[in-house]
């Protein structure tokens, strides 16, 4: 099996219907190329550092204007769209939201849905700090999505530092890995082609990256900046696309076969063994 699939490299501000407007331009570029599936970043409807405005203009999923018009635009142009993720409202008593990949399909059904399981709560630098926990719940369960493309399985942005996750999608049998982002330059700097390129040597699977990119408008709170540089690899662990800091599209040729070459050169995904950790007092030497 053998398709096109397009990254949406996006500058999403604060303001969702401002953003939809864009994503849906860029899908009917992506279409227009000829792509069968369309991945884009994370938080596609918003970026906004202020819980006060996330507040005002968060949505819960039913009533959420991005992912009714995605879908729209997913069965206008007849193609899958993987949107990286929303920030939706939830019923929490807290008030925390969740960050929310969906999958559409041609007809504009969705057809999954994941929740980011690890939240980014870090400090990168003295003046960059996030914490995520403290508007959104994390997710629990793990998703690979089939579809007539390939295996999908789905992941968000800080998901990325946690190799098992990974490994847990491949052996549920996914081919394709989504990894969305809304990366910190610093952090993106020292490791997002690293990591990425790792994901995908580990499992033997294709690693679609969709990343926001640039300054972020922002009408309230701080205004953020992200990474960019949207990448594919194959399983292999090549670079396929690396797009830089612009906003825009970019397609890549996924061919499956690809993934069966790769586990088979190095089948370590099936060479798993129990191991224990051991202090060095505890530690027998093998006779």
């Amino acid at each position: 099996m053998s398709f096109k699939a397009a990254l949406i490299q996006l500058t999403s501000g604060d303001d969702p219907v401002a953003n939809l407007r864009m994503t849906q331009e860029y899908l009917r570029a992506a279409a227009g190329q000829g792509a069968a599936i369309a991945l884009t970043p994370e938080v596609t409807n918003c970026v906004s550092s202020s819980k006060a405005h996330q507040d005002r203009i968060l949505r819960k999923e039913a009533e959420d204007e991005t992912l009714a018009g995605l879908r729209d635009t997913a069965r206008d142009l007849g193609i899958w769209v993987l949107i990286g993720s929303l920030a939706v409202k939830t019923n929490d008593p807290d008030g925390r939201f969740a960050n929310r990949s969906f999958l559409i399909d041609p007809k504009g059904d969705i057809r999954a849905k994941y929740d980011k399981i690890h939240m980014f709560d870090v400090q990168v630098s003295e003046t960059e700090t996030y914490r995520e926990s403290a508007g959104f719940r994390p997710g629990k369960r793990t998703v690979v999505a089939q579809t007539p493309l390939a295996a999908f399985g789905l992941s968000i942005c800080y998901d990325l530092r946690f190799p098992y996750l990974y490994r847990a999608l491949a052996k549920a049998g996914a081919e394709v890995l989504s990894v969305p982002a809304a990366f910190s330059p610093v952090t993106g700097i020292a490791h997002w082609q690293t990591l990425l390129r790792a994901r995908a040597i580990e499992t033997g699977c294709f690693v679609l990256a969709p990343a926001q990119t640039g300054r972020h408008v922002a009408s309230e709170g701080r205004a953020r900046t992200t990474y960019g540089h949207s990448l594919a690899v194959s399983p292999w662990g090549e670079i396929l696309l690396d797009m830089g800091t612009e906003p825009g599209v970019g397609i890549v040729q996924i061919d499956l076969a690809r993934v069966v070459e790769a586990r088979d050169r190095v089948p370590s995904l099936f060479h798993d063994r129990d191991v224990e950790a051991a202090c060095p007092d505890d530690h027998e030497p093998e006779k």
